[in-house]
């Protein structure tokens, strides 16, 4: 169990890295609404501007935290339910957004991997 949890763990921390440091300024196709950057999916949110660095921030800052944990278990828990509440924030965006189900896939996959991580890590 010890390495589905390691490898989730990085799994889920790659992602967030991709997508708020390599896919920042890029176009998905599950970005919310029709935004083609960051910034426009949080405006398409109704989200005030000054919430995107705040946000990326603490994302990079828990997927950091959680390949961590691979040498200081201590922090798996905390930075997992924490990555799963940012998660759970972004699936409720897409739904007030009526987002496509295709959009919910990436947030909800990850909502339910941080949420894994937590219950049965450390």
């Amino acid at each position: 169990m010890e390495i589905v949890i390691s490898s989730l763990s990085v799994l889920v921390s790659l992602t967030l890295l991709n997508v708020w440091i390599l896919r920042f300024n890029k176009s998905t196709c599950y970005r919310g609404g029709d935004a083609q950057n960051m910034r426009e999916e949080f405006r398409v949110y109704g989200l005030p501007g000054w919430m995107v660095p705040v946000i990326g921030s603490l994302k990079v800052l828990l997927a950091m935290l959680l390949i961590t944990s691979l040498w200081i278990p201590v922090v798996l828990k905390p930075s997992a339910y924490l990555i799963a509440s940012l998660m759970l924030a972004a699936v409720i965006m897409h739904l007030k957004a009526q987002d496509s189900f295709k959009k919910l896939i990436p947030a909800t996959l990850l909502l339910l991997a941080s949420l894994f991580i937590g219950m049965s890590g450390g």
